[in-house]
């Protein structure tokens, strides 16, 4: 450093660290003095300027000593420690003797006083002489004030004046180094004296201590003397980029490079995010030149751990495909290798709710419709990616947290940056306002690695308002969730079965066939039911246990997620089942869904597919899929083709009885009965003959609410018995219809007398014992008193009684039988022909002629007979002529 036109500061080689400082003043020569500052402790102090001459010999010195090597010797000390000596450029004293160059240009004159007559003062002499002569410098015509500098220590409006430069080179001197990352800067030609900032850095730093003494910071001083050793009182240009809190940043540029960049590479500087963005030579400099330090652990960075320092780097960069975005930050790829991963977009911060707001307290929140902006930011990240494959690099993993008070527990989260076709979906998301920046501290390295891109497309999205950081009003989004809403659904269902195909996004999929969906132009949620399959179901927790789900529900289940899940695709709804649920069909790029799963052999053809158009394609499909035998059908096996020779014979009615025990007739002489071979729930209780056992009777609730259809127990002779039963009706809670599923028998009790059946003895461990059976070849009675005369014989003859019983053909609601007395064998249908208590049904099947033809029991139409015939033939009343035909 050239202190003035007399002084200089030296140093030796640097070895292991900054070299020792060494001030030599030029012994038997003076130059002006330069300005001074007034100390600011001082209030009477003023400013001393420049003495004529002053700086034009600083300068020449300068430019001539910075940075070169130089030779000098020490001629004598002052006793406050003061070296006086002479100056030689080069290695050694053959040299340039710098004091002799400044008396010849006429910039220092020659000590007075000093009478020594030796060759060095006559050579001074010689060369002042002849620095007169000539009018060199300060013995030139004039005061020399035109040398004196008008040194501005202060500008009253820095912003302004750094705008003023419109961020053009300014030529500048640097006067002094602060520390690595700050220094005091002399701006030409106007002399303005400024303390300059390095934009986008900061090196440490040497804190001062309450006695004055000044602390480095590790590498503190190695940083500091980097910065001297290159830039102190050279010539440099400076761009002036930004003010703050008066302080001007700005990038310093020497033709040797940059200090900034060079800072960072060296490891004695860290990139700061508070002046990063106003850096005009591009933030992804820095972090480039940041990055090679912290990769060869330089000097600040030797204790650094990268954030993905133990992942492969086939972990850090890869390409997967989207396939659902979970909300504003976050998404769910599918890797090359099949697997299911979720991705955190680094460093931002998803629309959240800013204090209590006016949520309705009684009203759940929905986070996707009721934040401002999530529904946008959501739907964004899903057109711009669900189904498109994205490049992903891992910036840092987050650690798992434990809840407290105010913030919940979070799992591990991959944070990455997310790019497709160039674009960073995180910088676009920013840039349209649908999230925001996170902010770190200076030392958290865990953060994108694009993370001034982020803050620059924030201060974009912040300065057009846009989004979030618009003063609009936000938007509402009120969406109907009809989903298990029978009475909306209803209501909706003939709009939906008009429209033909309607829009709709996938939202959720509960199952391969059943999906949430949103109708953008109803702005509904429905729940909806694939039409035409027959789909594997899965594992469902019902009271007490947990069913296991069908072989392939899962599968069924991934394939529609891949295929539709947050996917535009189009409906058409055809019906709806009680629950409310709609039905119909799912098209997605012009693929019929139901069609596509039973491609995959991961559905069946379900009958209801016949009535639609789709049926051939689903036939077809179902076909294929048998022949790979895969999945589904991966069990099946053609049934042989066997050559049918057609007979023509008479078909025979067959008789196979099989002993039952009857548990109840009903008014219209349909009974119930319980399989005696087969039956599996043979209960013991009054009246009943069957051994066997009975739920056991435990306390029952009184809170127990019955609903229609439900499968319940109840409580029925006594505080001993409960049998299974289903509820038929509620008419009040002290009459409650039920339906006893093992006896066929009815009755009404208060609900206080039911409770939930036991899931041991639900219908899909045991089924209902009892089954509805129908007299075959009878006609009961239209007449009230007559049939009631029939019913109380068969009460009496066969109730809680075995019988044998044999199915004759099918009827509309249950089997048609006959029945025979177990011990005479006896057919009790024809007993109640026999005592004139119904009449013969007429059936034109041949195989039933000869039951049908058993004689009547009256002997001519004329005459008397029993019963209904006790009048003789009545039927005669049905004639045409009364109005009536058969």
């Amino acid at each position: 450093m050239v202190l003035s036109g007399c002084a200089i500061i030296v140093r030796g080689q640097p070895r292991g660290g900054p070299p020792p400082e060494r001030q030599i003043n030029l012994s038997n020569i003076r130059a002006g003095n330069l300005a001074r500052r007034a100390a600011a402790g001082q209030p009477d102090a003023k400013d001393t300027p420049d003495e004529p001459w002053g700086f034009p010999a600083r300068e020449f010195l300068r430019k001539k000593l910075i940075g070169k090597e130089v030779c000098f010797t020490v001629e004598y000390k002052t006793p406050q420690g003061r070296e006086y000596g002479m100056v030689y450029l080069g290695k050694d004293t053959t040299g340039e003797n710098i004091a002799e160059s400044l008396v010849a240009e006429g910039l220092a004159s020659r000590r007075e006083g000093i009478r020594a007559n030796n060759p060095e003062q006559n050579r001074l002499a010689e060369l002042e002489d002849q620095a007169k002569v000539a009018k060199k410098g300060m013995w030139s015509e004039g005061t020399g004030s035109h040398t004196v500098r008008d040194l501005k220590y202060t500008i009253e409006n820095p912003r302004h004046f750094v705008d003023s430069m419109h961020q053009k080179p300014v030529n500048a001197i640097i006067e002094h180094v602060r520390d690595g990352s700050v220094v005091r800067a002399l701006l030409l030609p106007d002399y303005y004296l400024v303390t300059v900032m390095l934009s986008g850095i900061k090196c440490p730093t040497f804190k001062r201590e309450a006695d004055g003494t000044e602390t480095p910071e590790p590498f503190a001083a190695e940083a500091k003397f980097f910065t001297e050793s290159r830039l102190l009182q050279r010539d440099v240009q400076i761009i002036l980029e930004s003010c703050h809190n008066q302080n001007i940043l700005g990038t310093i540029l020497h033709p040797n490079g940059n200090i900034t960049e060079l800072l960072l590479k060296e490891g004695f500087a860290r990139c700061v995010d508070w002046s990063i963005a106003v850096y005009t030579r591009g933030a992804e400099k820095l972090r480039a030149a940041e990055r090679y330090a912290k990769e060869r652990k330089l000097r600040i960075w030797r204790d650094y751990v990268a954030p993905t320092a133990n992942l492969d780097q086939k972990d850090k960069q890869f390409v997967a495909k989207v396939m659902q975005v979970l909300n504003a930050d976050a998404i769910v790829v599918k890797l090359t290798s099949g697997d299911y991963k979720t991705i955190h977009l680094s460093s931002i911060r998803p629309p959240r709710l800013e204090g209590e707001g006016t949520q309705d307290k009684n009203r759940k929140l929905r986070p996707l419709y009721d934040i401002p902006y999530m529904f946008e930011a959501r739907e964004f990240l899903r057109k711009k990616l669900v189904g498109k494959k994205v490049n992903v690099t891992v910036d840092y993993i987050r650690p798992a947290s434990s809840a407290t008070e105010t913030v919940p527990a979070f799992s591990e989260r991959t944070c990455a940056t997310v790019a497709i076709g160039g674009i960073n979906i995180a910088e676009a998301l920013v840039s349209k306002g649908l999230a925001t920046v996170i902010r770190y501290r200076q030392d958290d390295d865990q953060r994108s690695s694009h993370y001034d891109e982020l803050l620059a497309a924030e201060a974009r999205a912040i300065k057009n308002g846009k989004g979030l950081h618009s003063k609009k009003e936000v938007p509402i989004h009120r969406v109907a969730d009809i989903s298990g809403d029978t009475q909306k659904a209803k209501q909706f269902l003939p709009f939906l079965q008009r429209a033909g195909r309607s829009e709709a996004v996938v939202e959720y999929v509960f199952s391969g066939s059943r999906l949430k969906l949103y109708l953008p132009k109803e702005t509904c949620l429905i729940t909806f039911l694939l039409a035409g399959i027959e789909c594997p179901r899965g594992a469902r927790n019902l009271p007490g246990l947990v069913q296991e789900g069908d072989p392939f529900n899962e599968e069924a289940t991934a394939f529609t997620k891949e295929l539709v899940l947050q996917r535009e695709v189009e409906v058409e709804v055809e019906s709806m089942d009680k629950a409310g649920n709609f039905i119909g069909w799912l098209h997605v790029e012009g693929m019929n869904l139901s069609v596509a799963l039973v491609e995959q052999a991961l559905s069946k053809v379900h009958f209801t597919a016949e009535r639609s158009s789709y049926y051939k394609a689903l036939l077809s499909a179902e076909d294929a899929a048998k022949q790979k035998k895969e999945k589904v059908w991966a069990q099946y096996e053609e049934a042989p083709v066997e050559e049918v020779v057609q007979v023509l014979e008479e078909k025979e009615r067959i008789t196979s009885y099989k002993p039952v025990f009857v548990t109840e007739v009903t008014d219209d002489l349909h009974f119930y009965v319980q399989d005696v071979e087969t039956g599996r729930w043979p209960l013991l209780s009054p009246g009943r003959t069957t051994a066997g056992r009975v739920i056991a009777a435990g306390p029952l609730s009184e809170a127990y609410i019955p609903r229609k259809g439900k499968k319940i127990i109840g409580k029925s002779c006594g505080p001993s018995w409960m049998y299974r039963a289903r509820v038929e009706k509620v008419e009040s809670p002290a009459k409650v219809h039920i339906f006893y599923i093992d006896y066929g028998n009815k009755e009404t009790l208060p609900s206080t007398r039911l409770g939930t059946l036991p899931p041991a003895f639900s219908t899909r461990v045991l089924p209902a014992q009892a089954i509805e059976y129908k007299f075959a070849f009878i006609q009961v009675p239209q007449d009230d008193d007559a049939r009631a005369d029939v019913v109380d014989s068969v009460v009496r003859d066969i109730q809680n009684a075995q019988c044998l019983l044999n199915v004759e053909h099918l009827g509309p609601s249950c089997p048609h039988v006959t029945l025979q007395f177990a011990d005479s064998k006896n057919d009790v249908g024809l007993g109640l022909v026999k005592e004139g208590l119904v009449m013969v049904e007429v059936r034109k099947e041949k195989q039933f002629q000869k039951v049908v033809r058993e004689p009547l029991p009256f002997r001519d139409p004329g005459s008397p007979g029993l019963n209904l015939w006790r009048y003789g033939d009545f039927r005669a009343d049905d004639a045409d002529e009364f109005g009536y035909s058969r």
